[in-house]
């Protein structure tokens, strides 16, 4: 299967759209594209929407992107060298440090991200950059799914899946205090679907007036940790 998106890079791009810029595709009949891609089983039709056809085939397609961008290694090898402090002795992930180090290994390896510019590098990378530093972590211990429910291509949720235990991080643009709350409600929302009362948002926030760093919050009785990349 990898062998058939080597050969068809329009295959690889419209994968890497749905997987990682979190894009919301309609499917389309006799789109031939979107054949190829069922035929060879990569995709299936969810109400409508096109999708990954199993959970299996995503989490081996994530691997797949995330390895061959080679403008991440740093990242990648930052989380695999500090993965051991994210785990307490309880056994609980610690995700307000992986959003504190992730903050801070990105402005180290990439530098700050502001304006346009910032704009721009959240669409095409952010994300990427984040599952990169996430994955390195949990690799061979957990898994992470990203909801396909929230892709509007402005943010997403991903879910990490870590021991038997849950944990729901949203991933935005900082688009002012408003959307912010917007973000707050929703990501409470989740929490309630999910039976949980812990939260976690990560901001990508273009303003250079802004302070980086993990903040704890109280939201609708839930608990939010919020990172401001």
């Amino acid at each position: 299967l990898m062998g058939k998106l080597e050969n068809s890079p329009r295959l690889n791009i419209q994968l890497r759209k749905i997987l990682l810029q979190g894009e919301s595709t309609a499917v389309v009949p006799y789109d031939w594209e979107q054949e190829l891609l069922r035929m060879y089983g990569f995709i299936r039709s969810d109400h409508g929407r096109v999708a990954i056809s199993n959970r299996i085939f995503e989490m081996l397609l994530y691997a797949h992107y995330i390895g061959e961008n080679k403008k991440n290694d740093g990242l990648k090898q930052a989380g695999a060298q500090q993965r051991s402090i994210f785990v307490g002795e309880d056994g609980w992930l610690d995700v307000p440090k992986i959003m504190g180090h992730f903050i801070e290994e990105q402005g180290r390896i990439h530098g700050e991200i502001s304006g346009q510019e910032g704009q721009k590098f959240l669409e095409e990378e952010g994300r990427e950059r984040f599952l990169t530093y996430l994955s390195a972590i949990i690799n061979g211990t957990g898994t992470y799914s990203v909801e396909e429910q929230t892709r509007d291509g402005r943010r997403m949720d991903v879910v990490i899946h870590y021991l038997g235990r849950r944990y729901v991080v949203e991933l935005k643009i900082w688009r002012g205090e408003r959307y912010h709350e917007e973000g707050e409600r929703q990501i409470a929302g989740y929490l309630d679907y999910f039976g949980l009362d812990t939260g976690y948002l990560l901001s990508f926030n273009f303003n250079r007036e802004k302070k980086p760093g993990v903040e704890r919050v109280e939201f609708d009785g839930k608990v939010l940790f919020e990172g401001t990349v």
